[in-house]
């Protein structure tokens, strides 16, 4: 049996075409795999580009780059330490957002995905 995370009403009111493009550009963002791991991985804690640069493997450079995409989406922002900026998830529902996506798409104890993902 699946069981939604929301249950939606049973007659959903229809969404304002803004708000639309809104979310779709939300998931916009997060559908590149690099900025996707960066929000992933500052759902667990603050960090500066340079050490996200490291745990994903790209240049400083680029990491600043999908850094600076992710904040003017407004899905992470930086703050001051010292002299440093340090990057963290501006808005929760962006994490929960995340690891709802991440648990759909985990495969399962025997190796094989899960029917949902295989038909998508």
């Amino acid at each position: 049996m699946i069981v939604s995370p929301v249950d939606p009403p049973e007659s959903p009111e229809p969404l304002a075409p803004d708000l639309l493009q809104q979310v779709a550009g939300t998931f916009g963002m997060l559908s590149a795999t690099a900025r996707l791991q960066i929000v992933w991985l500052l759902a667990t804690g603050e960090r500066d580009v340079g050490t996200l640069a490291a745990e994903v493997g790209q240049s400083v450079a680029t990491v600043s780059q999908h850094l600076a995409k992710l904040k003017l989406a407004g899905l992470v922002r930086a703050r001051r330490e010292g002299r440093r900026q340090v990057y963290l998830v501006e808005n929760p529902q962006v994490v929960e957002l995340v690891r709802l996506a991440v648990g759909h798409h985990r495969e399962r104890p025997d190796g094989r995905a899960t029917r949902r993902s295989r038909g998508a």
